[in-house]
């Protein structure tokens, strides 16, 4: 009975971040392609050239710190912002957030947080998309948008998108939740 309650309560903040494989996924053509080359080469001639000491160092060094240097890029969820996560990190109060949608961009799905000013922030994870399948990633949205809309606050008010005239310019493909200039 004591678990049940636990498990129904809400945790304090939740937290999202790129999956193992697809903090990897850049370092594969160099693992699989690259680096076999270069032994090759290496192999052949017996020396090692002016271009196989580099390479294997940037496939070797480079790429790893790379990949440690990402591995925390995500978002975390609190009752009162959001946390994003990237090389700067950024707070987003509930209560400017005017939607969180789903945008694809070259193939990958992504979570997009428009904000009352008119700022849209593309969010690194979660992600999906052809070879970085996050299977999850349809219910990481859904959590993410409804924590949003259980931490908004009573005093939230949507913002209305600006005014299109009939017979006038087309809307912006931008923020439609951007104020009006």
């Amino acid at each position: 009975m004591e678990e049940s309650k636990v498990a129904a309560t809400s945790p304090e903040h939740v937290r999202y971040r790129l999956t193992k494989f697809q903090r990897l996924l850049p370092a594969l053509p160099g693992f699989a392609v690259v680096v076999p080359f270069q032994v090759l080469i290496w192999l052949e001639d017996g020396t090692f050239d002016s271009t196989v000491l580099p390479a294997l160092l940037t496939w070797g060094v480079l790429v790893p710190l790379l990949q440690i240097a990402t591995r925390g890029f995500g978002v975390t969820l609190t009752p009162t912002t959001a946390v994003v996560h990237s090389f700067r990190r950024r707070t987003i109060p509930w209560a400017d957030v005017q939607a969180i949608q789903i945008e694809s961009v070259l193939g990958s799905r992504t979570v997009v947080i428009y904000e009352a000013g008119g700022r849209q922030t593309r969010l690194r994870a979660p992600m999906t998309g052809f070879l970085n399948r996050d299977r999850s990633f349809e219910e990481k949205f859904h959590i993410i948008g409804r924590w949003w809309q259980q931490h908004r606050g009573p005093d939230w008010v949507p913002v209305p998108p600006p005014p299109v005239w009939w017979g006038g310019p087309p809307a912006s493909h931008g923020n439609p939740y951007a104020p009006t200039a």
